[in-house]
């Protein structure tokens, strides 16, 4: 049986067996209903962009959580941020915590709506450029040479402001969308109500070209840069407004949805040409509410993804304020013709590609679903550690604290597990439900970490549960 045949059986065979009696507003959407959507549930997150590294796919975005724990409402003041997680199957997810841009550049005002791309230097190094949203003033840049960091500002102030020349009527030069073409040339575009595309320097930190106006009608935000098919492909928020004034095509697009342009000269102004609209407002989906929209489409492992947000989550825990999750699924892109399909957003979300090996060391923040589960950071880049705590500080907690993780191959069979604890309490496992009969117990009774270990006897795939009980911390597992 392949694994996308698996994984719809396995989620199927999952929500009758779930306990769906719990109160709302404490329970993971994803945990009940089997959803693969949205990526994490442990925090709201926002504005997504990805970038690939060694087999893994590494998504960034506004950290809306911060502002969850400061304010009832988002107005976004309060994000100094960027939260940072990755896969190499689609359904699960290692959470690897934030950037703390508001430390690496105490300059900043706000740090939103990243887009992060990737090249090889002269040091034989792989080094990230990850360009953000300096509040509604500016685009700042962070760079790292691990896509978890540390990160660091290589200026001491935005890359573009709305006090820098060129910018003529884009007075809001916010949202970056980058993207590094088949020569190794760094490309910028910015903007709100009106937008600009860039060349950036051989240091990917400065500009190097004037700044040209694509022509966009009807912009209002959230850019982003790819190339597709030896063209590159501009995308953008098309407004709130009334459209009946719409030239670009017959269609006339729908309010605050995603569109694209195409051009094979970014800086001839008039060799812009706009394709489509290719997803929808989140209110025009059923289960959905209307809220702002953001895309960032990716090519991995084959297929082409349309990473976005919604209300989900915050809708689902019955609460109100603008509190964002990052979701994706499939869409179809024609690279020959570079024609982009419209898709649709789903909570169901896109299909694991393969299973996870738990031969292999897993991190305990690695997860398809959570519920009471807070994860906090370690003195290590990017790595986390799962504790049995509020993943929301203003909601109550569930009656357990589970970590879900889908479609696990365990072959012919295991032998044991071994799981990396600190702490009083314990890490007990199921297979399949949440509520079965456990398969192991792991016990901690020392403030030091140490390697716990467990027989267990298990084969073939399943999807595997932690249930965390007192004030055990869980570093990582795995089975031999």
């Amino acid at each position: 049986m392949n694994a996308p045949t698996k994984y719809l059986l396995s989620s199927l065979l999952f929500v009758l067996g779930s306990s769906c009696s719990a109160q709302k507003g404490l329970h993971s959407p994803k945990l009940r209903q089997g959803y693969a959507n949205p990526i994490v549930d442990a925090a709201f997150t926002a504005d997504p962009t990805a970038v690939e590294h060694e087999g893994r796919l590494y998504v960034y975005g506004t950290n809306d959580t911060e502002q969850y724990e400061q304010a009832e409402k988002n107005s976004y003041e309060k994000i100094r941020t960027i939260a940072m997680m990755s896969t190499d199957d689609m359904v699960n997810w290692t959470f690897h915590g934030n950037i703390p841009v508001g430390k690496v550049a105490p300059w900043i005002l706000n740090s939103w709506a990243p887009s992060v791309v990737s090249r090889m230097e002269n040091d034989g190094k792989t080094h990230f450029y990850l360009y953000f949203s300096n509040s509604g003033y500016g685009t700042g840049v962070l760079t790292a040479t691990s896509p978890v960091g540390p990160w660091t500002s290589p200026l001491d102030k935005s890359l573009v402001d709305a006090d820098s020349p060129g910018l003529g009527d884009c007075r809001v030069p916010f949202d970056p969308g980058a993207v590094i073409d088949g020569n190794g040339v760094g490309w910028l575009a910015v903007g709100a109500g009106k937008s600009r595309i860039a060349r950036l320097g051989k240091d990917m930190v400065s500009v190097d070209s004037e700044w040209v106006n694509p022509r966009p009608q009807h912009h209002f935000e959230a850019n982003e840069l790819n190339v597709v098919g030896g063209k590159y492909v501009y995308t953008y928020n098309i407004d709130w407004e009334d459209h009946s004034d719409w030239q670009l095509s017959e269609e006339v697009p729908t309010r605050c949805c995603m569109a694209y342009m195409t051009s094979t000269t970014p800086l001839d102004s008039m060799s812009w040409h706009y394709g489509n609209a290719y997803l929808d407002n989140p209110g025009e989906f059923e289960g959905f509410s209307h809220a702002n929209n953001h895309t960032h489409l990716h090519k991995y492992q084959g297929k082409w993804y349309v990473f976005y947000h919604t209300l989900m989550l915050q809708d689902d825990m019955g609460m109100e304020g603008g509190f964002r999750s990052m979701m994706v699924d499939e869409i179809e892109v024609d690279e020959q013709n570079v024609h982009i399909s419209p898709a649709k957003m789903t909570k169901q979300g896109v299909r694991q590609t393969h299973w996870l090996d738990p031969y292999q060391l897993q991190q305990a923040e690695t997860a398809a679903a959570t519920e009471g589960i807070r994860f906090e950071e370690t003195d290590r880049a990017g790595n986390m550690v799962a504790t049995a705590g509020k993943a929301f500080a203003k909601h109550g907690m569930p009656d357990q604290s589970v970590i879900c993780v889908r479609g696990v191959d365990f072959g012919k069979r295991s032998k044991g597990l071994t799981a990396h604890l600190k702490g009083n309490g314990t890490v007990e496992v199921s297979l399949d439900r949440q509520d079965d009969p456990r398969v192991a117990v792991l016990t901690s009774r020392r403030e030091k970490w140490q390697g716990v270990k467990s027989r267990c006897d298990i084969g073939g795939t399943h999807d595997l549960f932690f249930i965390l009980t007192g004030n055990v911390q869980f570093d990582d597992w795995q089975f031999w």
